[in-house]
């Protein structure tokens, strides 16, 4: 697993809690990362694929996970929407990417910024987003 891809995700878990926060252009947020250099040992082109691709598919994210969440979308506690939406997206929109590793990063995310606990919260939708979104994959994981 690529470090460098770790710490995209965890650069992007921030810059998207920022953009949730202060409604800024991700385009600022982006500059403003690499301006206080922020994205030292992150690769580069993954964050921003990340943080302009869930902007850019927010509804079919947020409607992925809507239905396996306890409470409108909006109202989550903003560091879980963002890791939540970050690990939608890869389930959604990065095949390539094996689901079990989504859930783990995602896992780790909530364990480094969401508040105690969140982790279990975060792997309790991911999977039930990764069994409705990823399902021929999961069989075959569970046939091999």
């Amino acid at each position: 697993m690529s470090t460098s891809r770790t710490n995209a995700r965890k650069a992007a878990v921030q810059a998207l809690y920022q953009w949730q926060m202060t409604g800024q252009s991700l385009t600022d947020i982006e500059q403003q990362f690499a301006e206080e250099d922020r994205l030292k040992n992150v690769q580069k082109s993954y964050f921003k694929d990340l943080i302009h691709g869930i902007p850019d598919n927010l509804e079919p994210i947020d409607e992925a996970m809507s239905s396996y969440v306890d409470r409108p979308v909006d109202t989550i506690d903003p560091v879980e929407r963002a890791i939540l939406r970050l690990g939608v997206y890869e389930l959604l929109y990065k095949p390539e990417m094996p689901y079990r590793v989504v859930i783990n990063e995602a896992i780790n995310l909530a364990k480094e910024f969401g508040a105690d606990g969140s982790h279990k919260y975060v792997n309790g939708v991911m999977d039930k987003v990764a069994q409705g979104k990823r399902v021929i994959e999961i069989k075959n994981k569970a046939k091999g």
